[in-house]
């Protein structure tokens, strides 16, 4: 998924696959990893029907492609484990693996340009402050939900939980996930919003927000 062109898309679509069934071998545990990459797999399955209805813009479809990666390996390792997570941590001089952070910022960037997208094209929205306005909203409710996902598979698995939480013990876990996701959807209007508008202009869908 990383471009509009259908056989790059499909393309993107097997290396996905592919990559699901890698991680899902030797995934460090089994049931975290079902539950960290099925929003991957549900994605999948709504692009493929989507694509010849709404079909999205090649930077949508990039940072979909991206944000599928981090979680995947986030599944396999658990976001505790991630090498590349200890990586960062060593650069700089963490003590917790901040892998798990890199997925937040995704869970803000993605959603947020695929809210704005839809949202442009769609022309639900007049004004440029309420567009974004209604995109941090969206990506914030987006991010309060996976953390109420959390608390239930907390409470339903007891200590088996651990891994699905990555909460590495630090008691401001929850909130610092939301911030981080509030800083990956700013980042995508503040640095992306220009270019996107231009992709979205050039698919002749819409009419620049006022």
């Amino acid at each position: 998924m990383v471009s509009s062109h259908p056989k790059t898309l499909i393309l993107g679509a097997v290396i996905l696959i592919g990559l699901l069934g890698y991680s899902g071998i030797y995934a460090y545990d089994t049931l975290t990893w079902f539950m960290e990459t099925l929003p991957v797999m549900i994605a999948l399955v709504i692009l493929t029907f989507t694509y010849r209805t709404f079909p999205l813009t090649s930077l949508v479809y990039w940072v979909i492609f991206i944000h599928s990666i981090v979680l995947i390996f986030g599944g396999m390792y658990t976001y505790a484990r991630v090498p590349f997570g200890f990586e960062i941590a060593q650069w700089l001089d963490l003590d917790r693996n901040p892998y798990d952070k890199i997925g937040h910022f995704m869970q803000g960037f993605g959603p947020a340009l695929i809210a704005r997208e839809i949202l442009i094209r769609g022309n639900y929205v007049n004004g440029r402050r309420m567009l974004n306005f209604i995109i941090i909203s969206i990506v914030l409710a987006i991010s309060a939900s996976y953390e109420l996902i959390e608390w239930g598979a907390a409470v339903w698995m007891g200590q088996g939980a651990d891994e699905f939480l990555g909460t590495q013990g630090d008691i401001w876990d929850t909130q610092s996930d939301m911030f981080f996701a509030l800083i990956g959807s700013s980042a995508a209007i503040v640095f992306f919003a220009a270019f996107h508008d231009k992709l979205i202009q050039k698919a002749g869908n819409h009419e620049n927000p006022r």
